[in-house]
């Protein structure tokens, strides 16, 4: 600016331009505001003084007059510079119309003093001639409410006015004053009037502002509307008023914020930005943490609600990112944090005192708290809380960020807890308290419940003991200006730091593993994992067991808990992870002892640590040891009605009722016991009534093999009346087969009655087979007769699925026993039952038996009858079965009917869903190409191509006539006969015959 000013022909010369409305020009002090032309004018304003119509049409003439010479005026004869530093008063016809306004305007407002009308449009006017030319954006829609502070200050920062080529303030120094002095007079007439205000603020947002009146008159001018305007309208002056201290910077911001917090403290985020801002000459990080952590807490209480959108945990975020980027400014250091922390350890201490026994006043039935520390206080609805330094931003005492980030932080947010801690190591490792640094990542380590913060700490951790071992080594190839002593005293560091490093990346597989224990304590298979990664290491292992066991709730624990017992006996069984130890079965036995008092969640984890006992004593050949180990295991109590699946009661309570115990414990006594002794165990499970299929047949099969055929047979009995089908069905398979097998045809009612007290109560899919071995019996021990009968009652009360298989063997047997005649019967019968699709098979093996008896209108008939089940498109063997048997047996009238049936069933099956599926079927059985050959065939000449063989006709014709086509034949390209590959060509002999 003054460099500008240097420049200039002569300052002298330019500022004797001015000033020019001060004092307020007059036609007598200047003679050239009034020309003849304006006469009449005056004689009017003259006549009617009073009129606010006259001067206003005069000022507007005035105005329009000034606006039309500007226009056909020329450019003033001046260098651009000088131009620039007069702005809108650079010509003389400017300043001229400037002067003969403002005579105008004061002589108007001498008559109307509190018009509001008149004040803003000579306001405007004499900011146009300083400030320059107003520039106007556009905005769409109407004025909106009020918002939010901080929308109104992002809203207000782009609404601000701007203006170009202004009146350069030292040149124009008088001008601007007489500005103000203006605006000031206007307030004085109409102080209530915010737009007048508001005006009156804008000037001191113009970059070319004058510095007497842009820093203490403009604060000075604020704090004055403040005081006038009444409180419903001091949010729009507060909106310039911090925009005006944001560009102010230094103390400027911080008084001016500080008193609008104490009002509306929803810009307090925005606050502490500008705090930290590099624009800012001198940032303060201590005011910004402490306002932050304030902001934290009481959004954690619900007393605050961020503009932004943060949550508590984020405002606290925020935070720790300014500890530790000014982590000197912020904190204290380690001694004084240690201090800090027994300080706060001694009145937590008497607070908890005095909170024990507390020491009360009472006044008029009031008591009254005269000791102990401070406690948030409870008035008209709204809590207020004790006085806490760490949230004063005007304190200088710094902050115990250890303390401040384990109660608002770790205390709060435990989900958290990986940024939490690294946070706080950052700001010991920016502080250079690297051994703190290194004590904070272990304690986090230590503390972490989840394998993403556990994954976040040991990163950070990493990285940091990295950092060192480069700086040590960058230190190290530096090493010119340093001494011997330096040299290795920095090398037996960056020994030691490479150690921990290492120590660290070893120990990460525990680590993860403690994490995952602190969890959850009571996860088994973590404990075993823990014992692997001891390795070899016995004394660890034995320890991690140890600990394992007294961790552990057995009502909590996850699955397998008994292997813990087993394992842990296993170790001292073997001699230790390696087996190089002495054998300590003392020990081993102890641990089991204990395993058997362990209410475990399930029966079967205790029944499996018994087992496991006496499968020990068993591998040391301690067989006595090993069955009374069963025996005290499977002791029955007096009050055997025990529900075993009752929760409510012990696993102890229900062993008895184990039946994987009980198992066990009679294979061990088949194994070195007694004929008697295994009788005596079968028969306690038998009376305690948990005994399974499985039992009974190893019983009887014990039994059997000892020779106690009879008292085999009775288990068998027993075993069918504990149980119903289908599990029965089993044990009577296996009853029936070995009785039949021992006593043969010697015991032949006793079988019988057996058979049908096992058929009584069968259900029909598993009938079959009983029928089978019934008909068996009676086929190799006694009547054909009762066979055959068993038979037919079996087809009748076998499972559907079952029928045809029945009627098979059935037919079968009466063709062995009595005849083929004999056999027709059961095919009507049979046809009667049996499903559609199998009844076609039937039908085809009945008229296969027909036409060997020679009875060919009986077979034809039957394929007439089976004809009605089958789809031409899906069955197509009975439908080429059924043309051969017309060929070979046939005359034209009966190929003629069979073509008709034919026609007839297919537009029966001609259905969307029947011909899908004649199409799935066609392309698996791949006899669809075929087809599509034959489809326009003559269906006789096909008759004539399969029997083209013979050296004559197949079958003598009623009359002598060429076959016709059937119609349609060609229009259904599934049901034309194929030809028949396994066609037995006719020889002349057959002919004479």
């Amino acid at each position: 600016m003054p460099t500008a000013v240097s420049r200039l022909p002569s300052l002298e010369s330019l500022t004797a331009h001015f000033s020019l409305t001060f004092p307020v020009p007059s036609p007598t002090t200047h003679p050239d505001l009034i020309s003849t032309k304006d006469l009449h004018r005056e004689e009017d304003l003259l006549r009617n003084p009073t009129s606010f119509r006259s001067w206003w049409t005069a000022i507007n003439t005035t105005k329009e007059a000034f606006i039309a010479l500007q226009k056909t005026e020329k450019p003033p004869d001046l260098p651009e510079e000088v131009s620039a530093l007069l702005g809108p008063l650079a010509s003389p016809l400017a300043r001229i119309s400037l002067q003969r306004l403002t005579y105008l305007y004061e002589a108007a407002l001498v008559q109307f003093p509190g018009s509001f009308k008149l004040w803003k449009s000579y306001l405007n006017l004499r900011m146009s001639f300083v400030l320059g030319k107003l520039i106007v954006r556009k905005k769409a829609g109407g004025k909106k409410k009020f918002p939010e502070m901080k929308d109104a200050l992002e809203e207000e920062q782009e609404d601000l006015e701007k203006w170009e080529g202004p009146l350069h303030p030292v040149v124009g120094w008088e001008e601007w004053k007489s500005l103000v002095a203006t605006f000031e007079r206007a307030l004085m007439w109409l102080p209530r009037l915010p737009r007048l205000w508001l005006m009156y603020l804008s000037i001191f947002f113009h970059p070319q502002c004058p510095s007497l009146l842009s820093h203490t008159h403009a604060r000075h001018t604020f704090d004055r509307a403040l005081r006038t305007l009444p409180p419903s309208l001091h949010s729009r002056i507060w909106v310039r008023y911090l925009l005006w201290a944001e560009r102010k910077g230094g103390a400027t911001t911080v008084f001016v914020y500080r008193r609008y917090l104490a009002v509306d403290p929803s810009v307090t985020e925005r606050f502490t930005t500008l705090l930290l801002s590099p624009v800012n000459s001198a940032p303060r990080p201590l005011e910004a943490a402490k306002l932050l952590l304030s902001l934290a807490r009481k959004s954690s209480r619900g007393e605050y609600t961020s503009p932004e959108g943060k949550s508590p945990y984020q405002l606290l975020g925020d935070w720790i990112e300014v500890v530790e980027k000014f982590s000197d400014d912020v904190g204290l250091d380690v001694e004084e944090t240690i201090e800090s922390n027994k300080a706060i350890t001694a009145a937590e201490a008497g607070a908890a005192e005095s909170n024990k026994v507390p020491e009360s006043v009472s006044i008029d039935g009031e008591l009254i708290r005269f000791a102990g520390p401070a406690v948030p206080v409870t008035f008209d609805g709204k809590t207020t809380h004790p006085y806490d330094e760490d949230e004063d931003p005007t304190s200088p005492r710094r902050l115990n960020v250890e303390d401040i980030i384990r109660k608002d932080g770790l205390a709060v947010y435990k989900d958290q807890a990986g940024r939490l801690w690294t946070g706080l190591a950052t700001y010991w490792i920016k502080r250079g308290e690297f051994d703190q640094a290194k004590e904070t990542f272990e304690n986090g380590l230590k503390s972490v419940l989840t394998i993403r913060d556990f994954t976040q700490i040991f990163d950070a951790y990493a990285e940091f003991g990295e950092s060192l071992i480069s700086a040590l080594m960058s230190s190290l190839e530096n090493e010119e200006d340093e001494t011997e002593e330096d040299v290795a005293e920095t090398e037996k560091e960056l020994d030691l730091r490479i150690a921990d490093f290492e120590e660290l990346t070893d120990r990460r597989p525990f680590l993860v593993n403690d994490v995952l224990i602190r969890r959850n304590p009571n996860d088994v298979q973590e404990w075993e994992k823990r014992v692997a990664l001891w390795g070899e290491d016995d004394e660890k292992v034995a320890e991690t067991y140890t600990k394992a066991l007294e961790t552990i709730n057995p009502r909590k624990a996850t699955a397998n808990l008994h292997r813990l017992y087993v394992n842990f006996a296993k170790f001292y069984e073997e001699g230790g992870t390696t087996g190089q130890a002495e054998q300590d079965l003392d020990s081993a036995r102890k641990i089991l002892e204990k395993g058997t008092k362990v209410n475990f969640k399930l029966v079967e984890d205790l029944a499996e640590v018994w087992c496991e006992w006496s499968e020990m004593e068993i591998r040391h050949d301690n067989y006595d040891d090993a069955i009374r180990v069963m025996q005290r295991a499977t002791a029955i109590p007096k009050n055997v009605k025990v529900n075993y699946h009752d929760h409510s009661l012990s696993a102890q309570a229900r062993l008895f009722k184990s039946l994987k115990l009980w198992s066990f414990y009679v294979d061990l006594e088949e194994s070195i016991g007694t004929v008697d002794t295994t009788k005596k165990v079968y028969d306690q499970i038998l009376e305690l009534r948990i005994a399974n299929a499985q039992i009974i047949v190893n019983y009887a099969a014990f039994l059997e093999e000892n020779a106690y055929f009879e008292e085999s047979f009775k288990i068998y009995e027993r075993g069918v009346e504990l149980f119903t089908f289908p599990i029965s069905f089993e044990i009577w398979n296996i009853y029936l087969s070995k009785f039949v097998k021992r006593y043969g045809g010697s015991k032949l009612e006793r079988a019988r009655d057996l058979f049908e007290q096992a058929l009584e109560k069968c259900p029909p899919k598993s009938c079959k087979p009983l029928c089978l071995m019934y008909s068996k019996l009676e086929e190799d021990y006694g009547l054909a007769k009762r066979s055959m009968n068993i038979l037919d009652r079996a087809t009748k009360v076998v499972a559907d699925q079952d029928k045809f298989e029945m009627f098979t063997i059935y037919i079968a047997k009466a063709t062995a026993n009595y005849g083929l005649p004999a056999t027709r019967p059961i095919y009507e019968r049979a046809l009667e039952v049996l499903p559609d699709r199998q009844t076609a098979d039937m039908c085809l093996r009945f008229a296969a038996l027909e036409r060997k008896l020679g009875e060919i209108d009986r077979a034809r008939a039957i394929y007439a009858h089976a004809s009605q089940f089958c789809d031409p498109r899906v069955n197509p063997q009975f439908w080429t079965e059924w043309n051969s048997f017309e060929i070979e047996t046939g005359s034209e009238d009966t190929f003629r009917e069979m073509l008709r049936i034919k026609r007839s069933v297919q537009a029966q099956f001609n259905t969307e869903a029947s011909y899908l599926a004649a199409e799935t079927m066609a392309a698996r059985q791949g006899t669809r190409k075929a087809e599509e050959e034959a489809e326009a065939q003559d269906a006789m000449a096909a008759a004539e191509k399969q029997a083209g063989g013979a050296k004559g006709p197949a079958f003598v014709a009623a009359k002598k006539m060429k076959l016709p086509t059937v119609e349609g034949e060609a229009e259904a390209p599934l049901a034309a006969p194929v030809a028949n590959v396994d066609e037995i060509h006719i020889s002349d002999d057959d002919d004479d015959l």
